[in-house]
């Protein structure tokens, strides 16, 4: 019984179907090029959202979730009078913990070995370097004034200083000079003037 009931419904839908495709045919084609255009622009629409939005929905997700845990743990610090809790700093503390900040005078032959390692990783050019330390017996800190001359593709140029100054946070680029041979070459020749402040 539930099988001949079964049959006899897929059957009215098949008869719906093949009443339904003739004017789901006629309708289409009344809607002329721009409605045409619209249909498959909400159509894209559709594929895009499955495709590319809702599976980002879990990481979101994440994210709050993540975010939540942060502010619990924050809360619970202010709780407990963990030095995180806001606890105020005298002027000299915050100045020693700015200071800190910085690398030692020592490391800077680290740093240069990292901007090195850096060129060579983003297929850039170094070569020629100059380095100046400049030592002022007033200042906390010491300025090692670098000039680099980097040879390389915009992309491998622009990856390199992007990559150059997350790796070496206490560097400061004071300016840039570009060349380019002729106007159809796509290497530049780039003169990067750099400032790493170190600690003394």
């Amino acid at each position: 019984m539930d099988r001949n009931l079964l049959n006899w419904n897929i059957s009215m839908i098949q008869v719906h179907l093949n009443r339904m495709l003739p004017q789901l045919r006629w309708k289409f084609g009344c809607l002329g090029t721009i409605g045409k255009i619209g249909l498959g622009l909400i159509a894209a629409t559709i594929i895009y959202l499955i495709s590319a939005v809702l599976p980002h929905d879990s990481d979101l997700e994440k994210l709050k979730l993540r975010a939540d845990v942060l502010q619990t743990q924050l809360a619970s610090n202010q709780l407990a009078g963990t030095p995180e809790a806001g606890v105020k700093m005298t002027g000299d503390q915050a100045l020693q913990v700015f200071y800190d900040f910085f690398p030692n005078i020592d490391s800077s032959p680290f740093w240069i070995r990292e901007l090195t390692r850096i060129a060579k990783e983003k297929n850039i050019e170094l070569s020629s370097s100059e380095y100046r330390l400049i030592n002022e017996a007033d200042a906390r800190l010491t300025r090692y004034e670098m000039i680099l001359p980097v040879r390389g593709k915009y992309k491998q140029v622009r990856a390199f200083i992007a990559a150059a100054l997350e790796a070496v946070p206490a560097m400061a680029i004071s300016a840039i000079a570009i060349r380019r041979e002729n106007v159809t070459s796509d290497i530049l020749e780039v003169r990067l003037e750099a400032s790493l402040y170190l600690n003394k």
